[in-house]
């Protein structure tokens, strides 16, 4: 089969012919449809994140159709339309039991802990409690869209955050993550805030909907406290950086909550956090890490009715053959807004 695949960290992904995946007895093989460019699909590929051998195929962001079925699989056939979560869960431990297969301490990663999406086809482990129906109203181009960025979002906002009509969101940084967390807000009837120092990603986030844009980096959480009178009821850092997680912290009003959705990398990842605000104010402190299977019902059901378009977070649609290009393009600043989504049907 046709995949996109790395010799080494930084070495350019290119395109040949490798062997076809396995079926596991417990997984299926999907014929990918289509797959996002994802950051993270990036962070692996730099040496941040460690893959376990090379070659390496890359891609986690995926919908297609099952082709093979496994042994102790019997709730899926071949033919089902799907799309998949990036962390699978064992579905055995006691946090599997209690729903949150998406951070299973056991967590499976087809791109990262095994070859990925960026192919013709992928073998998904785990299948029975993992892969989702994907509604015939959904294309697969927008299914792969919601990938990480779109469910993670989701997730963090309307499960861990559970924002409420009239409140006010504000979300630090608009790219991927923070405009599908601008959208879902809006969706749910928040009031918005956009906070980037971009102005392309300030136009973007006015077109979807955000009700306030604040230009940064400077005076960020005094400017978003006069704005909501007293400051938001719900703050997200979508970028992952000391100063947008600080920010997001301090512009919250009492008994706030943050959710911190950007990566914290090197240094970052054990950065002081402001805890005499964070007592002070009886704020809570969220994270966000994918979404599990048995949550996506909700959110496919709004973007089957139209409520939300992660289709128009969706900046270019490439083919198989300039996946590799697009993922090393991304160690340079972007040129445009909206993610990138490869699909297979290209030639």
């Amino acid at each position: 089969m046709r995949a996109v695949s790395y010799l080494g960290y930084q070495t350019l992904p290119t395109i040949g012919e490798v062997a076809e995946p396995d079926c596991p007895r417990e997984g299926v093989v999907l014929q990918v449809r289509a797959t996002g460019v994802c950051r993270s699909d990036w962070h692996a590929w730099q040496g941040h994140d460690e893959v376990p051998s090379f070659p390496h195929v890359p891609g986690h962001e995926y919908a297609g159709v099952i082709v093979e079925v496994g042994a102790d699989v019997s709730s899926w056939k071949v033919g089902d339309r799907v799309v998949v979560p990036f962390a699978l869960g064992c579905g055995a431990c006691p946090t599997c039991l209690d729903g949150a297969h998406h951070v299973c301490p056991d967590n499976l990663q087809p791109g990262f802990t095994s070859w990925g999406s960026f192919a013709d086809r992928v073998a998904v482990p785990r299948a029975q409690i993992n892969l989702v129906s994907l509604p015939d109203a959904v294309d697969f181009v927008s299914a792969a869209s919601i990938g990480c960025r779109f469910a993670t979002s989701y997730h963090a906002v309307a499960e861990r955050a559970q924002i409420r009509e009239g409140e006010w969101l504000a979300v630090h940084g608009c790219g991927g993550i923070g405009l599908s967390a601008l959208m879902v807000g809006v969706a749910m009837g928040a009031r918005v805030i956009a906070v980037d120092v971009s102005e392309n990603a300030l136009k973007a986030a006015r077109e979807l909907g955000a009700e306030v844009v604040v230009q940064g980096p400077d005076d960020v959480a005094a400017r978003i406290s006069e704005i909501t009178g007293g400051g938001a009821h719900v703050s997200m850092d979508a970028l992952g950086a000391v100063s947008t997680m600080r920010a997001s912290i301090e512009c919250l009003r009492p008994r706030g909550r943050h959710l911190q959705v950007g990566l914290m990398l090197g240094d970052a990842a054990d950065t002081a956090v402001p805890m005499g605000r964070v007592l002070a104010y009886e704020l809570a402190l969220l994270g966000s890490h994918g979404m599990p299977a048995g949550d996506y019902g909700s959110m496919l059901d709004l973007v089957a009715s139209g409520q939300l378009r992660p289709d128009r977070l969706v900046g270019k649609v490439i083919a198989l053959s300039e996946a590799g290009e697009a993922l090393a393009a991304m160690s340079q600043p972007p040129t445009g807004s909206g993610m990138t989504v490869v699909d297979l049907e290209l030639r």
